[in-house]
């Protein structure tokens, strides 16, 4: 935890939407919470979260975070320890990816409705979340958390439960789309968990096989900001952690990369499902952890 003149920053805050301002002043003591002296159960145990957590990752493009942080959170209850791991896991493997991705699209000759990241998309979506992404990381505007956190994980289950029962919701309002992704990107300013709101809107917009580097794109854009703001607040980025657990993530990226090849080519009925339920899980997770 940090503490100091400016008070503690509850380790909660990173994870679940919460008004606050990362404190940072110069007689802030920082209190380094670390892996060490844990039983071999618990290093197993993580692993396999890490395995979990980058199957995820790569086969829905968003989930990574908040499928697996709960979980991590059993077995070792230090927030500030999984956040900065989680997040240069995912700018490392959804920056490899897109490369990946661009470099088999130009020697293959596709053009930009074939290739693998919707710009357009991204040009609406970034310029839309970038103010709302750094108010909300700023704490410049305080907006009740459990209030903000239940209205995103209830609307968000209607599209999940829409796209389950194969009658796909969309707002067809551009106004409703666009308070979607600002109220998306102040979220991901106060946490890690914007892809309820991005990802219903992405879905209307880009086609299925644009969709999940797309998103890798803007969760990279977003998550390099609060990164930012991890090193700014003087935590530590558990760089030794980060090596270990580097290959435990790889393990479940590739195996989620052939269940993602896997749902391109299978029915579009079938990729919408599971997107439907990557999206109910995350909600139905997320408004526990609101109202508990």
């Amino acid at each position: 935890m940090l503490t100091g003149n400016a008070g503690p920053l509850d380790p909660e805050f990173i994870f679940a939407p919460r008004a606050g301002k990362l404190p940072h002043h110069p007689d802030t003591e920082v209190v380094t919470a670390n892996l060490e002296n844990l039983e071999l159960w618990q290093y197993v145990a993580i692993a396999l979260l890490f395995v979990w957590g980058g199957f995820v990752r790569s086969a829905l493009g968003f989930g990574g975070a908040v499928l697996t942080l709960p979980f991590l959170l059993l077995v070792h209850n230090e927030p500030l320890v999984f956040l900065p791991i989680i997040a240069i896991h995912l700018m490392f493997f959804s920056g490899i990816t897109v490369w990946q991705s661009h470099r088999r699209s130009a020697r293959e000759g596709h053009t930009p409705d074939e290739a693998s990241v919707n710009w357009p998309f991204l040009r609406y979506a970034v310029p839309l979340m970038i103010v709302p992404k750094l108010i909300g990381v700023a704490g410049v505007i305080m907006l009740p958390a459990d209030i903000v956190s239940s209205f995103i994980f209830i609307i968000v289950s209607v599209y999940a439960v829409s796209y389950i029962l194969d009658r796909p919701f969309q707002s067809n309002s551009k106004w409703l789309d666009a308070f979607f992704m600002l109220l998306g990107g102040y979220v991901s300013g106060t946490s890690l968990v914007a892809a309820p709101l991005v990802v219903p809107v992405a879905a209307s917009r880009v086609p299925r096989h644009q969709l999940r580097d797309t998103l890798f794109v803007l969760w990279f854009i977003l998550v390099g900001v609060k990164l930012a703001a991890f090193i700014y607040s003087g935590v530590d980025l558990q760089w030794r952690h980060q090596l270990w657990l580097l290959p435990c993530a790889t393990v479940g990226h590739l195996v989620g990369l052939r269940f993602h090849e896997y749902t391109l080519r299978a029915d579009t009925r079938l990729f919408f499902r599971m997107l439907g339920v990557g999206l109910l899980t995350v909600s139905v997770i997320g408004l526990v952890r609101a109202l508990g």
